[in-house]
């Protein structure tokens, strides 16, 4: 592809070298440049692609793309930038022909919810015998194949191939989550969307964007068009009081969901029991009964969203009941973990305050004898949310267990005495195992017939993160490990 084709929509700073040259790919890591490559040279969280210059020319990069001016050593064409992510997003869709805009692209941003909500949709939009791909926190899947998710929105140059290759593979609609970060990054800048979903605003990632605000301002960016179109839908929650000051921006249609206030998409009877739930919807379209496999007001909310955004989408009644009820575990959400012991195992990766609070809800909704829990706080993350949780866990749990959950490079004890200042009125309810292996042994070895033991944080994930190696660890593996031995 000719340079000039692939900078179209670039914002400049300074003068375009001189002449043509023909680019064989782009690459924003210097490792895999390949000859007569673009070089982007972004700034990391970590790193600064600018340090690499030297690494991609000699590889065989053709020309770079840098938001600085060249060194006075550099010899090659050399394009300064105003906005180095942007354009590298701008470069990728340029590159990738720009498939966005012969799909129908759903994004789904908000704290919770969204991995549930994309799952939903996903088997909704297959039951329709329509083809499909799926971008995840835990998966990124299509026609052709799945591979487990690096990260929960992939960078931008890779996010356009994964377009790219779902619409050879002949999908309509691709659902993705769409994290606050890559709203920050621009990772989905030059995205065109159909359809932005918002499921919740609660506090995370705080380390990141430092004050709530900042974090919806990130989150909005979804729903006014980034790099592209608004979307042509948005759907909201206006159980969340950011919900409402949501529907005043959107530039497209608005369509709004709740579990009580009156809304477009609302649940007026909800009926749960042990092997699912029944829920009695309004919507535009008159009253509808919704069956599922889900538990839990959390997954009330998540079935809602999809049913509003699929019922936009076009998709018949029948056809998005139907999607609803074969939905059934969703990895690490509320997954529940059988080996035919006497009480319930739950695995979920509720790994905030509010999604802690939602989850052990449920849990009591299942009216156990009591209520068993253990989990952790990452390293290297949002420190306000720790006593928080501590705080979460007093109330609603009967006893709990603290321990590590990817502590990264901090001190695992360290991270557990934050989580313990929440704890301000019953010291008793709870103990301290850093190891989270004997933390889950410990905790499986209480349990008595009728409890809910939630092991919660981890959810889908398959490894630790101890200083910076990963281990590997998956709470749901450990736990039918023990429960067998147990059982036994």
């Amino acid at each position: 592809m000719r340079l000039l084709n692939l900078l179209e929509g670039v914002e400049f700073n300074g003068a375009l070298p001189p002449g043509d040259l023909q680019i064989s790919g782009v690459a924003y890591d210097s490792r895999k440049i390949k000859e007569d490559n673009l070089f982007v040279a972004i700034k990391g969280e970590k790193t600064d692609g600018n340090r690499f210059v030297d690494q991609a020319r000699a590889r065989g990069a053709s020309a770079v793309v840098s938001e600085y001016p060249p060194a006075a050593d550099f010899s090659g064409p050399w394009i300064q930038v105003r906005h180095c992510r942007k354009a590298l997003a701008m470069i990728s869709a340029n590159f990738f022909g720009h498939p966005t805009r012969n799909l129908e692209l759903v994004g789904i941003t908000g704290t919770n919810g969204k991995t549930s909500t994309a799952y939903l949709m996903e088997s909704v939009l297959k039951a329709s015998r329509a083809k499909v791909g799926m971008i995840s926190t835990i998966v990124y899947r299509g026609p052709g194949g799945a591979v487990a998710a690096e990260r929960t929105t992939p960078e931008s140059l890779d996010l356009q191939e994964l377009f790219a290759g779902f619409l050879k593979q002949g999908c309509h609609y691709v659902v993705m989550e769409v994290s606050s970060h890559a709203l920050a990054m621009d990772r989905v800048y030059a995205a065109q969307f159909r359809s932005a979903v918002f499921t919740n605003l609660t506090p995370d990632h705080l380390d990141y964007h430092r004050t709530l605000d900042n974090y919806f301002e990130a989150k909005k960016q979804l729903f006014l068009g980034i790099g592209s179109r608004p979307p042509r839908q948005s759907v909201i929650n206006l159980d969340d009081p950011r919900g409402k000051p949501l529907t005043e921006v959107c530039a497209g249609r608005c369509l709004s969901y709740s579990t009580g206030p009156p809304a477009d998409f609302r649940a007026l009877n909800v009926q749960t029991k042990h092997s699912g739930t029944n829920i009695q919807l309004e919507t535009p379209a008159g009253e509808w009964n919704v069956k599922s496999r889900l538990l839990g007001r959390p997954n009330l909310s998540n079935i809602l969203a999809a049913v509003a955004t699929c019922y936009d989408l076009g998709i018949d009644r029948e056809i998005i009941q139907q999607g609803v009820e074969l939905c059934s575990a969703i990895p690490g959400r509320f997954e529940l973990i059988d080996c035919g012991q006497s009480f319930r195992v739950v695995v979920d990766y509720a790994h905030t305050e509010d999604a802690l609070e939602k989850i052990l809800l449920t849990a009591h909704e299942l009216n156990p004898r009591k209520v068993l829990l253990l989990f952790g706080c990452g390293g290297e993350r949002d420190k306000t949310k720790r006593p928080a949780m501590g705080a979460v866990a007093e109330k609603l749990s009967h006893f709990c267990i603290i321990t590590s959950d990817n502590p990264r490079s901090e001190n695992p004890s360290e991270i557990i005495e934050q989580i313990e200042r929440g704890f301000k009125h019953k010291p008793s309810q709870y103990l301290v195992e850093p190891d989270r292996e004997k933390a889950i042994q410990k905790i499986l070895n209480m349990a008595e017939p009728g409890d809910v033991v939630v092991l919660a944080g981890k959810g889908h994930e398959t490894y630790q993160v101890l200083a910076h190696e990963n281990i590997h660890f998956d709470d749901r593996e450990m736990a039918r490990t023990l429960l067998k031995d147990l059982v036994g």
